[in-house]
């Protein structure tokens, strides 16, 4: 799974991963799988050194010898080879601190050790001129693990290029200096070979996990839809692309784009269960518009709801009010100018999860499915409802099923053909037409977004007051001094603050059920309203010290997020705005930064640029 950017596209690229649908425990089922996973983890490893020597035209025979020789010699061996290998993580450590407890240095040494050769696991086309192109099952030697995620390795023909860390698995044997011995017999190399398809199967999504965990994921989502809002400017950089003044209408031009589209996540069905060593805490969908070689746009996360009796049926709810939180609302709002005919709607379903044997928290894929949105011919797709086969793998692969299960135990039959067909894991989505009030509305927004269709009228004001700053109130077009508005400042980071975002909606429905239909028409008027209630809910929010951090698939902090929320909306009702909070000594806030009040418009511009 480019971004916006070159630098942006290494950093958060989406990768799909195939989760195994494990049965439920019985008797000591789960000591004899995990003897089982240690058995065919071993087996792979023989066939993969067997492979290896072979490649490098070396013969069993000389490393039965090896093994036979005295156990001194052998003793000698090691520590040569321990030695060797002390050199090389003194090299490659020579940048980290010198005064570590040995504890801490046993462990780096084993990391460095195992963590030199990795299998691959899949296909991966190089995009750029750094990257480097492998096959499936190819060993790729790590020459520097960098911590965006692409690392520099180097394949057999020596040739070398940026990697993404999700493609990769860690080779590990238990005595890398040691040769296959007889033990390695045709039979074992056989069974080998037969296991290795079971374990390309289970494996990938558990190392992903270890390797992308969710807190890094969901942060990468929040920048990215941060980093839209933000006005992008031409290639000159002497004009905005997305952001033009209207003279007739006063205030910035509506921008009509190719792609502009609601659509509402109906339900999932016969989604595979997780396995009983992993206890599930979230369940989830990721969508972003998609091409079938990058990504075009942020991802927007939304939450799926369901019931214990059929947790297989996922569902969303379909119509969000009051303060509840708008991460269920399977209504959303996609919005693109891409003229590729290739570009579609990309849906991930995946679990958040928390292993019982370990406590590790992590991610896991349970299928893909791919919606696109113009036919051969250009024209746009009709509004209805669309029934997704969901694939595994990843979406730069073809004919990865989900649950493999399903078609080995289909018959030749018709009928069978037809059930089977049913019992396959799939997405309904519905598409829906635009009506001209809610068109205008999306034509104001940044030319690429998906987001709740429940905020587009706050992400139209903020637009408008935006483009209202740097458009009609600044001395010049060539004056780039910073802005003194706390809106403009702080509103991208609602995009991080779901919970935040729906306060403000919650809010500014309140304040527009007050208005009379006069004051309603009067655009400036609605505007300046809009920001005082920015002010009197949004700000304090944000700087106050009361309110924890916010933490993807922590249900007590999510809780207690929406219960010091909804008592500081209380407080503001009852008192007629937030000034009395915010200078009552009772209350405690963040320290001061200037950047709270100030908007540095070039800054946030060249990011976007970047960006795109």
């Amino acid at each position: 799974m480019t971004w916006m950017n070159e630098n942006l596209h290494k950093h958060i690229k989406i990768t799909f991963f195939i989760q195994r649908d494990e049965p439920a425990p019985v008797g000591n089922y789960e000591q004899r799988k995990q003897e089982e996973d240690v058995r065919l983890v071993k087996l792979s490893h023989r066939l993969q050194k067997l492979s290896e020597n072979l490649k490098n035209g070396s013969i069993i025979t000389d490393t039965k010898s090896s093994n036979n020789q005295p156990k001194a010699t052998s003793n000698e061996d090691e520590e040569s080879d321990e030695e060797e290998e002390e050199e090389e993580n003194e090299e490659d450590d020579s940048q980290e601190e010198d005064n570590e407890d040995e504890e801490e240095d046993e462990e780096e040494d084993e990391l460095n050790s195992t963590s030199k050769d990795f299998i691959t696991l899949g296909d991966f086309t190089a995009q750029q001129k750094d990257d480097l192109t492998f096959k499936k099952g190819q060993i790729l030697h790590i020459l520097d693990k960098k911590p965006d995620g692409w690392w520099i390795a180097q394949d057999s023909k020596g040739n070398k290029g940026l990697v993404p860390m999700t493609y990769l698995q860690v080779c590990k044997t238990e005595d890398p200096s040691a040769a296959p011995s007889e033990e390695d017999s045709e039979e074992d190399v056989e069974e080998a070979e037969d296991d290795v398809a079971e374990i390309e199967q289970s494996k990938p999504a558990e190392d992903s996990v270890s390797q992308l965990s969710s807190s890094r994921k969901m942060k990468e989502v929040k920048n990215m839809g941060s980093m839209y809002l933000q006005p992008g400017l031409t290639l000159s950089q002497l004009t905005f692309k997305d952001l033009i003044w209207d003279p007739e209408v006063c205030g910035i031009q509506a921008l009509p784009t190719r792609i502009s589209v609601i659509l509402t996540l109906w339900s999932c069905k016969m989604i595979p269960l997780p396995g009983p060593s992993i206890q599930v805490l979230r369940r989830h969908v990721r969508l972003c518009l998609f091409d079938g070689t990058k990504v075009l746009s942020n991802i927007h996360s939304v939450r799926v709801t369901w019931l214990p009796k059929n947790s297989k049926t996922w569902t969303f709810s379909p119509r969000v009010t009051g303060i509840l939180p708008s991460i269920l609302d399977g209504d959303c709002f996609v919005r693109s100018g891409n003229q590729s005919l290739e570009v579609g709607i990309l849906f991930e379903l995946g679990i958040t999860y928390v292993r019982n044997s370990t406590g590790e928290r992590g991610e896991l894929s349970c299928g893909w499915a791919f919606l696109k949105l113009f036919d051969i011919n250009g024209i746009p797709i009709p509004p209805r409802t669309y029934e997704l086969t969901l694939h595994g793998g990843t979406p730069y692969e073809r004919g990865v099923e989900v649950d493999p299960s399903i078609t080995r135990r289909v018959n030749s039959g018709v009928f069978h053909q037809i059930m089977t067909q049913r019992k396959q894991p799939r997405l309904l989505v519905k598409i829906k037409t635009l009506n001209t009030q809610r068109r205008n509305m999306l034509n104001i927004l940044p030319e690429t977004l998906l987001g709740n269709s429940c905020h587009i009228p706050l992400l139209m004001y903020y637009r408008q007051i935006l483009g209202d700053a740097l458009l009609k109130e600044r001395s010049s077009m060539q004056n780039a001094d910073l802005i003194c508005h706390p809106l403009l400042a702080t509103f991208p980071r609602l995009m991080e603050q779901p919970d935040i975002l729906d306060a403000l909606r919650s809010g500014w429905a309140e304040k527009e059920n007050s208005l009379k239909r006069s004051e309603k028409r009067d655009k400036e008027f609605m505007k300046k309203a809009f920001v005082q209630v920015y002010h009197d809910i949004v700000y304090p929010l944000l700087e106050s010290a009361f309110l924890q951090g916010n933490k993807w698939a922590e249900d007590e902090a999510e809780a207690s997020r929406w219960k010091a929320i909804a008592e500081f909306l209380k407080q503001n009702r009852e008192k007629d705005g937030s000034l009395q909070f915010l200078l009552s000594p009772e209350n405690l806030h963040k320290p001061f930064d200037i950047s709270e009040i100030t908007y540095d418009f070039l800054n946030a511009a060249k990011k976007s640029v970047v960006s795109l």
